[in-house]
């Protein structure tokens, strides 16, 4: 039976993202909370629930630290800090690949509990049958090809992908496996900029880059990373467009020096016994 997605008027779909194919870049961000999903919303295309929040938020090395039950509650706060964007909450490592069954289960929780537009899963031809059936469901789904972050600890490390003529004739056959597979786009992270470029005009769905080219059809960036908030080493790939880092470093050095000093809190942020407007 197929899942029944929650639909609103203002919301946009994975298929009005599928059909912007070719037109204007598509805007992607992470967002795992429920402020911050707040303040994207209206400047986004689609919010990714990404399994990065295990390193993000929760301390992980890498995203294998990622469960579905943490994926559930930070793409339920995301929900309800979003009016607008298309959301999409990544199946975390472990949830998917042994059977077409399970990533349908997994993906079937994900969009009930959730209210989720949409699920994402890495993997090319191998997972090609976990698309396949996902979308059999009626649960749009998002690929992911090039270097997966939880391929991590069997790939050795963070690899950029496609730099031999294998590598390039095996992105491209993933490429075409999550198209044919039903996937409405597909992000392709750490790959050369070329080989990008040319997988995204092979398909007919929407790439999103990440670490990838200027000519996909999508750029999308952790939000920590984007603000200047990544507290370790900092993606080449990535542009800072903000410095969080000093201003919550600076702001707590204020609030430290005035605790000590005893001038914060001051007047105006205490109560009085006698003042019926000061309420918090």
């Amino acid at each position: 039976m197929a899942t029944k997605l929650p639909t609103t008027d203002i919301r946009i779909s994975a298929g009005t993202i599928r059909r912007r194919k070719g037109g204007t870049p598509i805007v992607c961000l992470t967002a795992y909370t429920y402020p911050v999903a707040r303040l994207l919303d209206e400047h986004v295309d689609l919010l990714l629930v990404g399994d990065s929040v295990a390193m993000v938020l929760h301390g992980h090395k890498t995203t294998l630290g990622a469960s579905l039950e943490m994926m559930i509650a930070h793409g339920q706060a995301v929900m309800r800090g979003s009016a607008r964007a298309c959301v999409v909450v990544d199946l975390p490592a472990g949830t998917y690949e042994d059977s077409a069954a399970q990533a349908v289960a997994s993906a079937r929780r994900v969009v009930e509990e959730t209210g989720c537009q949409a699920v994402k899963l890495e993997g090319g031809v191998d997972m090609s049958k976990q698309i396949a059936a996902i979308v059999a469901a009626g649960i749009p789904v998002m690929g992911h090809i090039g270097l997966q972050p939880q391929s991590v600890e069997k790939d050795g490390g963070y690899k950029i992908k496609g730099r031999t003529e294998e590598a390039v004739a095996a992105l491209v056959r993933d490429a075409l496996a999550v198209e044919s597979a039903g996937a409405f786009s597909v992000v392709i992270e750490g790959t050369v900029e070329t080989v990008a470029a040319d997988i995204t005009r092979r398909i007919a769905i929407p790439t999103i880059g990440i670490g990838a080219s200027g000519d996909c059809d999508g750029q999308i960036l952790v939000i920590d990373d984007m603000v200047g908030l990544t507290v370790d080493r900092v993606p080449k790939f990535v542009k800072e467009y903000a410095d969080l880092r000093s201003v919550i470093s600076n702001a707590a050095e204020t609030y430290a020096a005035e605790v000590r000093s005893r001038t914060f809190p001051g007047p105006g942020h205490v109560f009085s016994a006698t003042n019926s407007r000061d309420d918090a």
